[in-house]
């Protein structure tokens, strides 16, 4: 019943393989690396506008009122 869970195949040894070998940064060398990098860089990017937008606003102000 349990049989498939620990007779899985070692991918280890394979991945190690695959990351020693290559040349890119360590952050884009596992499979889908550079997806999640771009992916936390586009919501940073989008956090910080929204922190600029923000902080501009409070700079700013509320019109004074007639």
């Amino acid at each position: 019943m349990l049989g498939p869970l620990y007779t899985l195949h070692n991918h280890v040894p394979a991945r190690q393989r695959m990351v020693q070998t290559s040349h890119e940064p360590i952050y884009y060398r596992l499979p889908r690396g550079k997806l999640y990098v771009r992916s936390y860089f586009v919501l940073f990017g989008f956090s910080m506008l929204a922190t600029t937008y923000g902080a501009y606003g409070l700079v700013k102000g509320k019109p004074a009122a007639a």
